[in-house]
């Protein structure tokens, strides 16, 4: 899977894509253990569990839905929110263990928040 690469993209982009290829291709979501999918944009946090074999999204979650509106977005907080939120989606169609893919964002503030969440709402990595 080739990333192409744009000549505007920042340094700090380029870094990151070169470490999220390298953590995909190790990193595979199966129907049994799905791909727990992280996005972080400026302002909020997307979260996917992808089936890869079937190229199937299971399960997804945001900050900009309505049960996490009153949170802060893209915060520590918001990032809890939505960790015990994709937790509970995840139990309730019977999945219990994933596996995680950080997309090449540092384990650090809000992905280690949501992560942690996620462990503590049920999910096994």
């Amino acid at each position: 899977m080739a990333t192409k690469i744009r000549r505007t993209t920042s340094q700090k982009q380029v870094v990151r894509f070169k470490r999220k290829k390298r953590i995909r291709s190790r990193v595979e979501g199966t129907l049994g253990r799905p791909r727990l999918s992280v996005f972080r944009s400026n302002m909020h946090l997307y979260v996917q569990l992808i089936d890869d074999a079937k190229g199937h999204t299971l399960v997804a979650a945001s900050t900009l839905e309505e049960d996490l509106k009153e949170k802060v977005g893209g915060s520590v907080e918001g990032a809890k929110a939505l960790g015990n939120l994709v937790a509970k989606r995840a139990i309730a169609k019977n999945i219990s263990q994933i596996v995680f893919d950080r997309g090449g964002y540092l384990y650090h503030g809000q992905i280690k928040a949501l992560a942690d969440a996620a462990r503590e709402g049920g999910l096994k990595f």
